[in-house]
């Protein structure tokens, strides 16, 4: 069976934290026929047969209780993400407390890492060691430190220990990133952590669901966001409901207000989205909120940028973006400079911004004489056998026109509904 070596990055939570993880087959027939989004739906979820047993289990007490168990990563606090009561993940977790990294994936040895994390999680964690390589040292470790990208190793043991165990890791063990990695970070993490109390900063914030899960959002308007459209999409429903917070730190805290209304493209159809690549120009949502925070923080402008200058110019202008990614915890980070690389027809372009889960709905802006304006929000990716994968973001062109109507109240859709609980303190698979 030939199999295909995309794997999400997109978005690229894409949703940071959503639905909770299933057990899914493999469809039937050969590999050849999944397209990228099959990949991400299956990230963190399926497991390939024929993994090995390997000696040294029966040295490792424990069971499979925890709801996460059996989803090929480690959940139990310490050695993993923390997700799962100690004890209660075994299955997962004993190679990693064993200390056996071996090669007794089926999957092991084809050229492609297949832990979850950083490789397509087809294989359970320690059982594809050759293929993940330089990408095992990244396993578990994260720039959620408040003074991650500082230049200095801050963790205990090796720096001052002024931040937690595994917390700095780009000042630890360096910035230079495999390119299988399965991030956005183009061989090099390029991320500074941005300060919240600064505009247009200030107005970069997240919205947590009632359903679980978390995603970017900005706002454009005194009471209006901007994110991406499968933040608020799963399962064939809407839910935007929640809580949007901004302006950490800003006097007095962050800002809150309710999402009590949406507006979507009418192209939007998730099927097809997580199906293949025809609409991602459609990956867009606008939200209203139940407080004017605007009025008191500001907003960011807007432009369609390629429909108002041309792709020329689109392609000169330097970028910022930021968002809450998975790995820099309740901390802001993006890029100060980088750049649109290619746009395409369907409204959407092609990015070399360091972005990775969480940052789904994340600005892309521009700066021209003091004035902040979002040219595209992040979404998801695509294949590319020639070379990296091509991150995507929806172009602002198609929504910019609606945004007035939507702010005066005389488009929308209205209608919020729950949907259940994600898994708590674990990115989840993202469609990006």
């Amino acid at each position: 069976m030939i199999k295909s070596v995309l794997a999400a990055a997109a978005g690229l939570l894409l949703l940071a934290g959503g639905a909770q993880a299933q057990q899914l087959d493999w469809p039937q027939g050969s590999t050849d026929a999944f397209s990228s989004r099959d990949y991400q739906r299956l990230l963190h979820q399926v497991t390939k047969p024929g993994a090995n047993p390997v000696a040294g289990a029966s040295a490792v007490a424990g069971d499979d209780s925890c709801r996460y168990a059996n989803d090929n990563e480690c959940d139990e606090p310490g050695l993993g993400t923390g997700a799962c009561s100690a004890g209660t993940d075994r299955s997962d977790c004993w190679r990693l407390m064993a200390g056996v990294e071996d090669d007794s994936c089926q999957w092991a040895n084809d050229g492609e890492c297949d832990e979850p994390g950083f490789g397509t999680g087809a294989c359970v964690q320690a059982t594809d060691r050759t293929d993940c390589g330089p990408l095992i040292e990244l396993r578990f470790r994260n720039d959620q430190c408040d003074t991650a990208f500082n230049g200095i190793c801050e963790e205990p043991g090796v720096g001052n220990g002024a931040c937690a165990e595994r917390s700095d890791r780009a000042d630890c063990i360096g910035r230079e990133r495999p390119m299988s990695i399965q991030d956005h970070y183009f061989g090099n993490d390029d991320r500074v952590l941005m300060d919240t109390g600064v505009f247009p900063w200030s107005v970069v914030g997240y919205i947590e669901f009632d359903a679980g899960g978390t995603c970017t959002a900005t706002l454009i308007g005194e009471d209006v966001l901007v994110t991406a459209a499968h933040c608020i999409s799963e399962g064939g429903r809407i839910d935007a409901a929640g809580v949007f917070r901004t302006g950490e730190n800003l006097p007095g805290g962050a800002r809150t207000a309710r999402v009590i209304d949406y507006l979507m493209d009418d192209d939007w159809d998730e099927a097809a989205f997580s199906a293949g690549d025809t609409l991602d120009g459609t990956d867009w949502a606008l939200l209203r909120l139940d407080q004017p925070l605007g009025a008191e923080l500001g907003h960011v402008g807007y432009e369609a940028l390629v429909d108002d200058q041309g792709p020329r110019a689109a392609l000169r202008a330097p970028i910022r973006q930021a968002g809450y990614s998975w790995d820099t915890g309740s901390n802001l980070s993006g890029n100060l400079d980088c750049r649109i690389i290619e746009v395409f027809d369907d409204n959407t372009m092609a990015h070399n911004c360091d972005t990775t889960r969480g940052d789904s709905g994340s600005p892309f802006m521009t700066e021209r004489n003091g004035e902040w304006r979002i040219v595209a929000t992040d979404s998801n990716f695509r294949s590319n056998p020639d070379g990296p994968f091509i991150y995507i973001a929806a172009r602002s062109d198609r929504w910019a026109p609606m945004v007035e109507d939507f702010a005066a109240g005389r488009i929308g859709n209205g209608g919020l509904r729950a949907q259940g609980p994600g898994k708590p303190g674990k990115p989840e698979p993202i469609k990006k």
